[in-house]
């Protein structure tokens, strides 16, 4: 079986694969061009995904299993996947610890005053008197209660912060203090604190926060976003913050990347701008293969109970 990669994998990786799994074929290729030579005979490709488009998968006539090792997929060109009985796998999970720091560490960024604190030290200013204030007792909502939202959960509790979530079910999730159906957030949202999306792209979350949601909101809360930008009604979202609705929205993921240099967010100081790197961390790639670890013996035993399985009809 050929099994073939789109992206670069470390080195180190490249060899465990070629070791553990001697009887398959791996052709490591560090982009989708460069892989190009080889997609009719793949099998398998390994990819993060918004590389892949219709043509590709069209040429992939032998193609069987396609891994992804991230955990959005919205960019997959599905239209060409459906029909074809082709295994699709993402890499959800993997992603949790490094983006659940990724959200404490912003949270006391802003709690604590970090970004005037870095500037009057630039400045040589000596300021005691900020608006400094503690995580503790105050209430975290999280949108989306799955692995990253459960690990962000764990860390929010650890601060002494009351935690509520929020998915499609109601359905009860560990380390969360209450759990609401996602069309009770406008009931909620007067007594949070910090407010946390890690949703996916679908139809569903499509500007989802929007300003029905920011006029009704603390005039002290936080927006956090870490899952997709199109959750974010950005016109929205600016007029609130400049209309003192709320306090600081800190925004990892957008509508449009990169973030054009000429967007209105770079010269808004209540927005915190980070390009899209909540989920990097150096354990990235090795828990992803973990995962193809896992899923690629499940394959060789004739198995379908496959981790992470997507749905090519749902895109999730």
């Amino acid at each position: 079986m050929l099994i073939i990669s789109t992206i670069h994998i470390r080195r180190d990786i490249r060899e465990r694969l070629t070791g553990d799994y001697p009887e398959h074929e791996f052709r490591f290729h560090k982009s989708i061009t460069e892989a190009e030579g080889d997609l009719s005979n793949a099998e398998v490709i390994i990819t993060y995904g918004m590389d892949l488009e219709a043509k590709h998968i069209d040429i992939a006539e032998r193609l069987k299993w396609l891994n992804v090792i991230s955990a959005g997929v919205d960019q997959l060109p599905f239209e060409a996947i459906r029909g074809r009985d082709i295994l699709v796998t993402n890499a959800k999970g993997i992603h949790a610890i490094q983006m659940a720091e990724y959200t404490i560490a912003m949270m006391l960024q802003v709690a604590r005053e970090t970004k005037t604190l870095i500037q009057n030290e630039a400045g040589r200013k000596w300021e005691r008197k900020l608006p400094i204030r503690e995580l503790y007792g105050h209430t975290a909502a999280i949108l989306g209660t799955g692995a990253i939202g459960t690990e962000i959960a764990r860390r929010t509790k650890a601060f002494g912060m009351r935690t509520i979530g929020f998915n499609r079910s109601g359905r009860e999730a560990d380390q969360f203090d209450r759990i609401y159906t996602i069309d009770h957030l406008k009931d909620q949202i007067c007594g949070i604190d910090y407010l946390i999306s890690v949703l996916p792209k679908t139809d569903e979350t499509d500007g989802m926060l929007n300003k029905e949601v920011f006029n009704n909101i603390k005039s002290s809360a936080v927006l956090i976003n870490i899952g997709r930008g199109n959750v974010i009604q950005e016109t929205d979202l600016l007029t609130a913050l400049q209309d003192g609705a709320f306090t600081h929205a800190v925004l990892d993921v957008f509508n449009e990347e990169p973030l054009p240099q000429d967007h209105p967010f770079w010269l808004e100081e209540r927005i915190t701008v980070t390009p899209h790197m909540s989920g990097l961390s150096p354990e990235y790639q090795p828990r992803a293969m973990d995962q193809f670890d896992i899923n690629m013996k499940k394959w060789e035993q004739g198995e379908t109970d496959f981790l992470n399985r997507v749905d090519p009809d749902k895109g999730y």
